[in-house]
């Protein structure tokens, strides 16, 4: 019967870590790796028994892979600050836990919160690799949307997590415009250029697979606008690659004597 660590990057998280640390009390180990907060999410840590180890932000996917070597036991779980198991997800988890599982790693699809309600149970959700066992998995290296990587068989549980992360139209802007900052020195790092016809192409679909093929529509507005901002996201991650392009080829291109010289475009982390 393996025994499962839990861990969670934080930085004031205060809103939604009560929830994400109460949905895993059963865990043998609970691992809060926190990188400067200042609100209440370390009085909830320690409520909740965490063990808090404390480190500069070191990016995305460094910050939740030295979480993940600060863990202690076989078997790990990841989830983020603003994510919940759900209780037949805390039932399948305990129950993998309480035999011998057969996999090396496990997805969950995650129900998200869009805005004022939580999604339709329609909707088609994405899945996450959360559960795995930790010598043969590490984080990835993506300097966003960072992730597990495990060898071995993957399996898929059905009980879901809960995100709360998008709590407003202005988060989710706020948000997705950070993302695409973020990726900009990772794309030009590539050597790919960036292909602007991308702006005028990409957004329509992207809103079209959400809103037709995900089912947001079962969400009404909510779904509608969600979708909207995932096409502006698509166009954003384009946008600011080509901005930095252009900013190095010809920056101050057409300005009147005089004027003050450009800033740079800033890129970094959300």
């Amino acid at each position: 019967m393996p025994a499962l660590s839990v861990f969670v990057t934080t930085f004031n998280n205060a809103r939604t870590l009560e929830a994400c640390l109460a949905s895993v009390a059963f865990a043998d180990e609970i691992v809060v790796l926190d990188s400067g907060s200042c609100d209440e999410t370390l009085e909830i840590a320690r409520r909740h028994g965490a063990r808090i180890e404390h480190q500069p932000f070191l990016g995305y996917g460094r910050q939740k892979q030295r979480a993940l070597e600060l863990c202690r036991h076989p078997w790990v779980l990841l989830l983020d600050a603003d994510e919940a198991l759900s209780p037949r997800a805390q039932a399948e988890v305990r129950a993998l836990m309480a035999g011998t599982p057969e996999a090396a790693c496990y997805r969950f699809p995650r129900h998200e919160q869009r805005f004022w309600r939580m999604c339709h149970p329609g909707v088609r959700h994405n899945h996450f690799l959360r559960l795995f066992e930790a010598a043969r998995g590490r984080i990835s290296e993506e300097p966003v949307h960072a992730a597990p990587v495990v060898e071995g068989k993957v399996a898929s549980l059905s009980g879901p997590l809960y995100h709360f992360g998008e709590t407003s139209v202005r988060v989710k802007l706020a948000k997705v415009s950070a993302y695409a900052a973020g990726l900009v020195p990772a794309k030009r790092a590539s050597g790919r250029r960036a292909r602007p016809w991308m702006m005028l192409l990409y957004p329509p679909f992207v809103f079209l697979r959400a809103f037709l093929f995900k089912r947001l529509f079962l969400d009404g507005w909510a779904g509608f606008i969600a979708a909207v901002v995932m096409a502006q996201y698509a166009f954003l991650k384009h946008a600011l690659w080509y901005e930095a392009e252009s900013f190095e080829r010809e920056a101050g291109r057409g300005m009147p004597e005089g004027a003050p010289p450009p800033p740079p475009p800033e890129h970094g982390r959300g």
